[in-house]
């Protein structure tokens, strides 16, 4: 090829060109600013910001993986107080719910699973808006909502723990317990939950009729008052810590590898009389959940359903649901409310 002969480029024209491409950077650079600066909806993943650890069901039976910028009218969104933002988690009394419950929930899912060996670390900060205002007062579920859970993903698939808000109408403060769920030996029919009281009382304490309130406990926890729990499960124990401003704080040790309930004589006599009526009698297997996968749950799972209490007196609480009208259970107070402003999830520390 000759090289003296090919044209060369004139300075004129890359001057031009220089100058075009200046320009088409400029109007670049504000069309960036103004679409990063439009963003007017706050997500629950910018409040707490661990949202890609989960995935979440809805009450009306929605499942979700990607929680990163989502949210969900009327089931999990943002809500501003005071100047401080919160993640909502909001649901029915009756709607649509996972294959093993008969509870509707507006709840987290954790992706990462886990068995109680290796452990893994929850918290949360949070406060109960509202509890459903119907259900049978001789129901021990009733006017409750489950805020955070170990749940097994495999065998009975049960759960070692499940920490509860309760509140009956007309009372002012609540009751926050947690429950073990035996990991039951042979029958899981005969499976049952040991509840222990944090503040007010345990799931035990019932109305004497349907209509009928227990008194209201002293100690206990008002509807928009915040508390806070970590469920630290390291090396197969766990180690629950709760705290809230003006009560005392609380803590728990419970052996997931070795059971307290592995004989009928080691039952609790608060499981005797709760379960009685419904023949849930059973011993747990001697090594409780050691080595069975779990994961971890957050978020409004409701305990109160429209299911006939003289069927199961412990968890149908007998609720009006409108047939499954959710506008018109929100409306008429059937639905679990619950505020989420700081949460952490990962792997277990050595406890104090």
């Amino acid at each position: 090829m000759n090289l003296k002969n090919k044209p060369s480029s004139s300075p004129h024209s890359f001057l031009i060109f220089s100058f075009l491409l200046l320009l088409s950077s400029c109007f670049d650079a504000p069309k960036k600013e103004v679409h990063e600066n439009t963003k007017t909806i706050t997500y629950p993943s910018d409040v707490i910001p661990f949202m890609d650890k989960w995935k979440i069901l809805l009450g009306n039976g929605t499942h979700t993986k990607n929680l990163i910028d989502y949210e969900a009218k009327d089931f999990f969104y943002v809500a501003n107080e005071n100047n401080t933002d919160w993640v909502v988690y909001k649901t029915p009394n009756s709607g649509i719910t996972s294959r093993t419950s008969s509870n509707t929930r507006t709840e987290l899912g954790q992706k990462q699973h886990w068995i109680p060996e290796t452990g893994s670390k929850l918290t949360g900060t949070l406060k109960v808006k509202h509890v459903s205002t119907s259900g049978d007062a001789r129901v021990a579920a009733s006017y409750s909502v489950v805020v955070g859970q170990i749940h097994s993903d495999e065998g009975h698939e049960n759960e070692p723990l499940k920490i509860f808000y309760k509140k009956f109408p007309g009372h002012t403060k609540g009751s926050v317990f947690w429950n073990y769920e035996i990991n039951t030996k042979v029958d899981n029919s005969k499976r049952w939950d040991y509840s222990s009281a944090v503040w007010g009382n345990d799931m035990s304490v019932v109305g004497p009729s349907k209509t009928t309130f227990p008194e209201e406990p002293e100690n206990g926890i008002a509807l928009d008052e915040e508390f806070s729990y970590e469920v630290n499960v390291h090396k197969g124990i766990m180690y629950l810590t709760f705290t809230s401003d003006g009560h005392e704080t609380v803590k728990f040790t419970k052996n997931l590898l070795q059971s307290e309930f592995a004989t009928y004589s080691n039952i609790p006599k608060q499981i005797l009389s709760l379960y009685a009526s419904i023949g849930r009698d059973g011993v747990e297997r001697e090594n409780g959940y050691a080595g069975e996968i779990q994961y971890f749950k957050q978020g409004a799972y409701n305990q109160t359903n429209g299911k006939d209490p003289e069927k199961n007196i412990v968890w149908s609480t007998g609720s009006e649901t409108y047939n499954g009208d959710i506008p018109k259970q929100y409306a008429n107070g059937c639905y679990a409310e619950v505020w989420f402003k700081n949460a952490t999830v990962g792997t277990s520390t050595k406890p104090n």
